[in-house]
């Protein structure tokens, strides 16, 4: 397993070419906040950068501290987007096509914490898993001609998704995918993280030469349990956090473990752990042929913006 510092030491080396494109989704706060400032620290600023989520106050914040760009085409923005709404999705991802010709890393990094039951959109989606899985999926399969394009460039053409490979409990429901039937907070934590390697094994199939993480971050002191929804949670927060830091890992920390993970991924499906490794298929993999099938199509559907 990576130390922080051979991490650090390895992402540190990236030194492309070209001036890379990066699409933080959920880069506000935590996990994808520390791999945005990490990315604009490496990259000395050298890029282009955008941050896509809800907070434009933290989002433009965080912009304020990457290094100033040096090399023409390089430079950072911030776009607002709630992206537990497809039609949200939808719309930005199609701006951003429109104006982003080649996108060479598009990480998905949006999180919520909640111990309420299913809360469905108006379009019909529960809350949670629409950040946690359907609304990556969209964010992906619309940006997906530009990674494409970056790959037929000769550039780095990678995707992932930060949630929790590794930790699915199961097969899923075939016959509840979007848990309309059977839905539980444990449900739902359990079946997202094999939506997420589903996700991932799928579009490796279809989009060869491409790479498609999904990674595990380990226990990371954000703010996602500070911001919870859920009053129980919040206190837990306020009262565990003291003494479970020592044990979890830094935004900063897991911003280049994670960086480093996407980084040395190669071309196909990949998943990761907390330090960057890949795991390969032999740790919580509950995935097959017909599992994909029927959640590519069940995902379509529930995604589809009329």
């Amino acid at each position: 397993m990576p130390s922080l510092a051979v991490a650090r030491a390895f992402n540190a080396a990236f030194s492309p070419a070209y001036t890379p494109v990066a699409i933080f989704v959920g880069g506000t706060s935590g996990i994808g906040q520390g791999m945005a400032e990490a990315f604009a620290r490496h990259t000395k600023g050298n890029a282009h950068i955008v941050i896509v989520g809800r907070n434009r106050a933290a989002g433009e914040a965080i912009l304020r501290t990457f290094p100033k760009p040096t090399v023409s085409g390089a430079t950072h923005e911030f776009v607002e987007c709630d992206i537990t709404l497809m039609k949200n999705v939808h719309r930005v991802a199609g701006e951003l096509r429109a104006r982003i010709p080649k996108v060479n890393f598009l990480v998905l990094t949006p999180g919520v914490m909640t111990m309420n039951g299913r809360n469905e959109t108006e379009e019909g989606i529960d809350r949670k898993l629409a950040v946690h899985y359907y609304g990556r999926w969209r964010f992906i399969r619309d940006l997906l001609p530009a990674v494409e394009d970056a790959h037929k460039a000769g550039e780095d053409a990678k995707v992932m998704s930060v949630l929790s490979a590794g930790k699915g409990a199961g097969k899923i429901d075939l016959e509840d995918l979007g848990l309309k039937k059977n839905f539980s907070v444990m449900n739902a934590a359990l079946a997202a993280p094999t939506y997420n390697d589903l996700m991932v094994m799928d579009l490796a199939a279809r989009h060869p030469g491409l790479t498609f993480v999904h990674s595990y971050p380990g226990f990371v002191a954000s703010n996602l349990v500070k911001s919870s929804d859920t009053r129980l949670m919040r206190l837990t927060n306020t009262f565990l956090m003291p003494f479970l830091s020592p044990f979890s890992y830094s935004i900063e920390a897991s911003g280049e473990h994670q960086l480093y993970a996407l980084l040395k991924a190669g071309a196909g499906p990949v998943r990761t752990d907390d330090r960057g490794d890949d795991i390969g298929l032999s740790k919580g993999y509950f995935g097959s042929p017909e599992a994909m099938a029927k959640l590519w199509r069940h995902t379509e559907d529930e995604t589809r913006v009329v």
